[in-house]
């Protein structure tokens, strides 16, 4: 099976980038021997939309799994409508990675750990920091 990671660099002992959309590269590894496939993340530049372009990326290489630091909503929708299974939250080596998931050792995002898109938000604390001047 075809897993894709988000990461920091191009090896299997490299660690996971915790930003799925703008990730460095996307390593797809195959489950079976270990081989893997390492791809420049195009999308990492966009000024928006860069989740749902990885997503469809990711999707167009065959991956039906996803293991990632953070994804944004519209990125796990997009993967998820596609049938792709999403790992949020998984720190460490891609090689430690994948053999947790082989061994069954990660939660996806759909069974109980919440979304993984959590993190972030309310940082304002009402403190109308904004430039605006209240306009």
């Amino acid at each position: 099976m075809k897993v894709a990671v988000s990461s920091s660099a191009k090896y299997l002992y490299s660690r996971i980038d915790q930003r799925f959309g703008r990730c460095a590269y996307f390593l797809m590894v195959e489950t079976d021997d270990m081989s893997f496939e390492v791809f420049d993340n195009e999308s990492a530049g966009l000024s928006g939309g860069a989740g749902i372009q990885s997503a469809q990326f990711v999707i167009s290489k065959g991956a039906k799994v996803v293991i990632t630091g953070n994804c944004g909503p519209n990125a796990v929708k997009t993967l998820s409508a596609a049938g792709v299974t999403v790992f949020l939250g998984i720190t460490g080596t891609i090689k430690e990675a994948v053999e947790k998931y082989k061994s069954g050792n990660l939660v996806s995002a759909d069974k109980g750990l919440g979304s993984g898109m959590e993190t972030g938000r309310g940082m304002g604390m009402g403190r109308r920091l904004g430039r605006g001047g209240g306009r």
